[in-house]
């Protein structure tokens, strides 16, 4: 929160929100489960949408695969009915299965109608995969710990290396947990536009941070790799918009994730889910449903406002990260422990 703001590093012309932090947007938390011991290096992330059942009180919603070399679950759904009705949660990928299996869990016994008097439910699970610094194989993510990040969520939470984000890797650096957020005027009307970011792409010698490439003035041959990571980018706002718009926005976090030097390479996966809580789809509801939406005229701003929160949010995911020795001995270095003469 702010690192950013103290390093001097220009993250654009809009207003951070007060926390900045995605949960400037009324009534989303996030909570991590952490774990931490040798070769096991990885953890749990939960992104609470709303206070109230989000079941019985869906959200509009989008996804967005900008390249498909993932294993999320969830998505589909999403992309038919434009509607969000679980909380979201991040892993890594070989956990999906398991995350899914305890949102379900968790989900049945919020709504007792799931499975009895109304139809089953959509667990939303993405992933990035940690297998360089955790052992994948050992299956760690239990239940219990996807039962912990919900319960964890909170207004104010951890970026860097915690939850989903402990064994992740961003530009061959100590990645993870990222987010930010602005604040902009849309016809004389204050909105919120929040992102969170699980960070595990891109080379080292890509890597761009205030117009610099890090590489050229800093060159580490030892993080020299190739880009096999992947990202997941999770966008909120309060800016009244329909499915389509939220497609719309979820196309310009591209732009935010190039800023640090990321092209998408053939290996990495990067997926985006956005979704507003301006509207309220009501599960029980069949009657005809009134949407809030802005002109498109008036969308330019929510763009910016991706482009701008997402490349922080990549960047704060660098910059709160710790160094963390995990399988086999091996060391990701945090940004500041390798960099730190730079600034």
């Amino acid at each position: 929160m702010g690192l950013t703001k103290e390093l001097n590093i220009d993250t654009g012309k809009l207003k951070h929100g007060n926390l900045n932090l995605i949960s400037d947007v009324e009534g989303i938390k996030v909570g991590h489960c952490t774990l931490a011991s040798g070769d096991i290096q990885t953890g749990v992330t939960a992104i609470i949408p709303r206070e109230e059942n989000i079941f019985k009180k869906k959200l509009l919603a989008a996804t967005h695969v900008i390249n498909g070399f993932g294993k999320s679950i969830g998505l589909m759904q999403i992309n038919e009915l434009g509607t969000l009705e679980t909380p979201i949660i991040l892993t890594n990928t070989l956990s999906v299965g398991t995350a899914a299996s305890a949102l379900v869990e968790y989900m049945l016994e919020q709504n007792p109608s799931i499975g009895e008097t109304t139809g089953t439910v959509n667990p939303l699970v993405c992933e990035c995969n940690d297998m360089k610094l955790n052992n994948i194989r050992s299956l760690s993510i239990k239940n219990s710990d996807v039962f912990e990040a919900i319960k964890d969520s909170k207004k104010v939470f951890e970026e860097g290396s915690v939850g989903a984000g402990r064994g992740m890797r961003c530009h061959g650096l100590k990645g993870g947990i990222g987010s930010s957020s602005r604040i902009f005027e849309i016809d004389e009307n204050e909105y919120t536009l929040g992102t969170l970011v699980l960070t595990n792409h891109g080379r080292y010698e890509d890597l761009i941070i205030n117009g610099q490439n890090l590489s050229e003035k800093y060159m580490v041959q030892s993080i020299n790799e190739p880009d096999k990571g992947s990202v997941i980018v999770i966008i909120a706002t309060d800016v009244p918009l329909n499915e389509r718009q939220l497609l719309r926005i979820s196309k310009r976090a591209i732009v935010g994730l190039c800023k640090t030097g990321s092209f998408v390479s053939n290996g990495s996966g990067e997926l985006v889910i956005s979704f507003s809580t301006a509207n309220t789809i009501l599960h029980e509801t069949k009657e005809i449903i009134d949407i809030k939406r802005i002109s498109d005229d008036l969308i330019d701003i929510v763009f910016q406002a991706v482009s701008e929160s997402v490349y922080e949010s990549v960047l704060s995911s660098l910059f709160n990260s710790e160094t963390v020795t995990g399988r086999n001995g091996y060391t990701c270095y945090a940004i500041e422990d390798i960099l730190s003469k730079i600034f």
